[in-house]
């Protein structure tokens, strides 16, 4: 077990079980914070606070809540005692894939409000007691596609697409404070995202795969972003390149890519 001098700092992450949770939550270990994770995953949870205990010598607490539930955020706060948080980390999410028509009204709610209502009432929650103290770190996870439409992921996008929106807005409401926000916006990523957008399918099975990251490298960039107070966060060149493909063409042909590019990657 790693050594790690007690700094007394605390990091909130959701969705913490797996992927880029996961990994965040590893960093912010190795820097020396106590943890809180929160995921609906009590299991997977579990596994993570003991893959992390068993490598860094820190306090780990535990919140098993479904995020997208009305409410949660003031339950993950009350839960956390008045802990002061140093850094929070929105990580939690999750995508639908088919046409609005025809998709689930309440597993889109869900996603909704885990996306929108969750990730900006948590924010507030912790973002007071980050300005009284006069600091403060909080990472919101939007994606790539938060800069286009994206046909037959419609919601998700938009939901992103919010994320985006509102970070970049509160991050230059607290200039000065002490306090900032960043947005991590990656691209495609080797997580479990990818099968629970296509029923089982996994990133590696996409049929445009050439610009797969690791979850390694996309977390430790997003917390090196945060770290230094950047307010958006691409990771990889070519995932800049494509959020600014908006800039060159038409929205309706930007539209048309994304939709050519979801309907080839889930094909059956």
């Amino acid at each position: 077990m790693k050594a790690i001098e007690k700094k007394e700092k605390t990091g909130l992450v959701t969705g913490a079980a797996s992927g880029l949770g996961f990994e965040l939550a590893k960093l912010l270990a190795e820097d020396g914070f106590d943890l809180i994770l929160a995921d609906v995953d009590a299991e997977k949870l579990q596994i993570a606070k003991n893959k992390i205990a068993a490598e860094y010598s820190c306090e780990i607490q535990l919140i098993v809540k479904d995020l997208s539930r009305s409410n949660v955020a003031e339950q993950i706060f009350q839960a956390i005692e008045d802990r002061p948080v140093d850094v929070l980390i929105n990580n939690a999410g999750f995508g639908i894939f088919g046409s609005f028509n025809d998709t689930e009204w309440q597993r889109e709610m869900d996603m909704l409000n885990l996306h929108v209502m969750t990730t900006t009432h948590l924010t507030k929650l912790v973002l007071k007691g980050m300005v009284a103290r006069g600091s403060g770190k909080i990472l919101n996870m939007s994606s790539l596609a938060a800069f286009q439409p994206g046909p037959l992921m419609s919601l998700y996008y938009a939901s992103k697409a919010y994320i985006l929106s509102f970070s970049e807005a509160i991050a230059n409401e607290l200039k000065g404070t002490g306090v900032t926000v960043t947005c991590l916006c990656p691209g495609q990523t080797n997580t479990c995202f990818q099968e629970v957008v296509s029923n089982g399918t996994s990133s590696s099975d996409n049929k445009i795969s050439f610009n797969v990251a690791c979850p390694k490298k996309v977390a430790k960039y997003g917390y090196d972003a945060m770290q230094k107070g950047k307010v958006v966060a691409i990771p990889g060149n070519i995932n800049k390149f494509l959020s600014k493909l908006p800039r060159f063409v038409s929205r309706s042909t930007a539209t048309a890519v994304i939709r050519k590019i979801q309907e080839r990657n889930r094909e059956s």
